[in-house]
């Protein structure tokens, strides 16, 4: 039996429906992200940062790039004899047939025998689809310290928008007395992040209760921080005060994206003391051609470009044609941009074609629009 004081899990299985083309065939975790990233990339990174060195990556729907991508554990310098990154999918179990992962908790619950393998003093508990830099270790002593059962990162937000989130209500010392699933009259404005630590003996207990009633929904925030509020038990909130994003639409992926151009954001991925890792392909240099126009851009290596970029983020492998316009837009990576072509508000999925003179988005929209078929 190996011994890691810290195990984490990444519950990357969700179907990411509101990406909506961008997920048809691509795990949410594995669509890319500021121009040569994956989103599964920042919670795998910031493991790594953290010194965390056994990572489960629980994955379920459209998952076979994902898993071969999260397989390859050198990426984030998690290749280690003692950890690594482990692919964890559903599996059928004793007197049952194949089931799905049915809930945050269940998820867990079916990977109980890999945790315990590691045999880890505490578990963290991560969602593979948000945008954020983080060191859990910190988060991790604040749970020791404060002698906590479970500790809950939480995140200020505005009290006009709380009651979109789980609201974790707390005393002075930040102990969470009272959990409220998006409530139309929320009390505070602390949301939780899901991003969880549990100190694995007593959350091991409580899956297999929870296993065993027929009519829970097999959720941490449903059912189990609700049993360890009824129960008595110390419940801790962090609070995270740094940039996070759920890009969970194509309005919000497009807004974090855009994020990355603002220096007042906080949010910077030069930061060489907080890397974000991913696979770092041999693409060739970027070209920007003679006549060219690149304004406040994040341009990937291997992208030509031969027209004009404002306010855009273009990923690896993109082209932009003779006078072809990209404003305002993310070009995701091996999209190409017609000559004469016109692209404004958009995402681009990879590899998508705009044809020559097309014209795409609109500036006065209040939604982003989504490219994600050749345009003639």
């Amino acid at each position: 039996m190996r011994s890691n004081t810290t195990v984490a899990m990444i519950l990357a299985g969700g179907r990411g429906t509101r990406l909506l083309d961008l997920t048809k065939k691509v795990a949410k975790p594995a669509v890319h992200f500021g121009g040569k990233y994956r989103i599964i990339d920042f919670p795998l990174s910031n493991c790594a940062n953290s010194g965390i060195q056994t990572v489960g990556v629980l994955t379920q729907y459209e998952s076979v790039l994902l898993n071969s991508y999260v397989a390859r554990d050198h990426n984030w310098g998690l290749d280690i004899n003692d950890g690594g990154v482990f692919v964890l999918t559903p599996r059928e179990r004793d007197q049952q047939n194949f089931q799905v992962y049915l809930g945050t908790a269940d998820a867990i619950t079916q990977n109980m025998d890999f945790i315990d393998t590691m045999d880890p003093e505490f578990l963290l508990v991560l969602s593979g689809d948000h945008i954020y830099k983080m060191n859990y270790a910190r988060m991790i002593a604040k749970h020791i310290q404060m002698k906590a059962d479970a500790t809950i990162a939480v995140l200020e937000v505005p009290l006009k928008e709380a009651s979109r989130f789980g609201i974790m209500n707390c005393n002075k010392n930040d102990r969470i007395v009272e959990f409220e699933e998006k409530p139309a009259h929320p009390k505070s404005n602390l949301a939780s992040m899901g991003i969880y630590v549990f100190s694995w003996k007593t959350l091991r207990r409580y899956l297999n209760e929870d296993l065993k009633n027929p009519e829970s929904n097999h959720d941490f925030g449903k059912d189990i921080i609700p049993t360890y509020l009824k129960n008595g038990k110390m419940l801790q909130a962090y609070r995270f005060d740094g940039y996070w994003k759920d890009v969970g639409t194509i309005d919000s992926l497009w807004e974090a994206n855009i994020d990355l151009l603002k220096k007042d954001s906080g949010f910077d991925l030069s930061d060489p003391s907080w890397k974000i890792y991913t696979e770092d392909g041999n693409s060739l240099p970027q070209y920007i051609g003679p006549k060219a126009v690149v304004e406040n851009c994040y341009v990937t290596q291997g992208s030509t470009i031969l027209g004009s970029v404002k306010n855009s983020v273009l990923g690896t492998s993109c082209e932009v044609d003779e006078d072809a316009k990209v404003v305002d837009s993310v070009i995701m990576p091996g999209a190409r941009i017609g000559k004469g072509a016109k692209v404004t508000r958009c995402i681009v999925a990879d590899d998508v074609k705009v044809g020559p003179g097309a014209v795409v988005g609109d500036a006065k929209s209040d939604h982003i629009e989504l490219i994600a078929k050749n345009t003639d």
